[in-house]
């Protein structure tokens, strides 16, 4: 048991930074360029580079190359269940108390 739940404390750090939740909540709607993600998140590219390094160290991403792009896209189903609770709590617009 302790060893799953430090296991699940370092993947939990890998998505605690609201940077690294822009960039899933972008991927959350399928794979994206990281000139997509930059200019989705408005982050410069040396920090979009060190958060999705962070992220493919978790495993919570994973990227192909074409050519000189990279593509990245979300490599955990954990993560995407967890983007769509993420949404639907915080994001979605809740209608009005009346």
């Amino acid at each position: 048991m302790d060893k799953n739940a430090q296991a699940v404390a370092s993947f939990m750090k890998g998505m605690a930074s609201p940077h690294r939740l822009l960039i899933l909540c972008e991927l959350a709607m399928g794979e994206k360029s990281v000139k997509e993600l930059i200019e989705a998140t408005g982050l410069a590219q040396t920090s979009m580079s060190q958060h999705l390094s962070k992220l493919k160290d978790e495993k919570i991403v994973t990227f192909r190359r074409d050519h000189r792009t990279l593509f990245y896209r979300i490599n955990n189903d954990a993560v995407l269940k967890i983007m769509d609770v993420f949404y639907h709590e915080f994001c979605e617009e809740k209608e009005s108390k009346k």
